[in-house]
């Protein structure tokens, strides 16, 4: 079961990535992701091991950036792979067989092509600009959400990403996404981790209720 909210990492330096996945999993985190971009890959395992000792010790779930090897040698939960990175079904070959494999997509047939190649999650965004990430690809906003996730109709969890602040939490469920991957709204206060939870685990009480009745 992959939780509904991911803390991706942000920070000035290395040191801080570590720093703010700490104080993500002091703030309730239930998975956070080591996304730190042009370091070597002997530098990305130090780090890597790091955040590993971290997370275990709140007993959170980690997810590496693009690097699989990286994400199995340091059994890391799973991993997340961007548009240009390794493919899925290569990187499951790799993998030991429960660690799971997102998958960033921007059009419905990036959804597509991650559900055939048996991702476990989709962050599919971005949903309003942000600077966390270059060469930003289109915007979806709700109505691009709505109109992917009505033809989709899948069973693999589709988390939105890209500039998502608690405001825009509600609207964004009501387009039948299923989890958030939040970095900038929560790096400015580790204390919203506690309200986006609340918010999601709302909503997965009123779909039970749906579903029950």
């Amino acid at each position: 079961m992959i939780p509904k909210l991911h803390y991706i990492s942000q920070g000035n330096s290395p040191k801080e990535h570590l720093e703010n996945i700490q104080k993500a999993c002091t703030s309730g985190a239930e998975l956070v992701q080591l996304r730190l971009k042009n370091v070597s890959d002997k530098k990305l395992l130090k780090l890597a091991q790091e955040a590993r000792d971290i997370t275990a010790h709140f007993q959170t779930r980690l997810i590496i950036n693009d690097n699989y090897k990286i994400a199995r040698e340091i059994k890391a939960d799973g991993v997340h792979l961007g548009k240009s990175d390794t493919c899925p079904t290569i990187a499951r070959k790799h993998l030991y067989t429960w660690q799971f494999i997102g998958g960033t997509a921007n059009t419905l047939q990036d959804c597509e092509a991650l559900i055939e190649k048996e991702a476990d999650y989709i962050s599919l965004g971005p949903f309003k600009f942000t600077e966390t990430k270059e060469n930003l690809p289109l915007v979806l906003g709700l109505d691009g959400y709505t109109a992917i996730i009505d033809v989709l109709n899948t069973e693999t969890p589709i988390i939105g990403v890209g500039g998502i602040t608690l405001e825009d939490v509600t609207a964004i469920l009501e387009t039948g996404i299923s989890g958030l991957a939040v970095s900038g709204e929560i790096t400015r206060n580790f204390n919203t981790i506690r309200i986006f939870n609340e918010m999601l685990n709302a909503s997965s009480a009123a779909e039970q209720r749906y579903t029950f009745e």
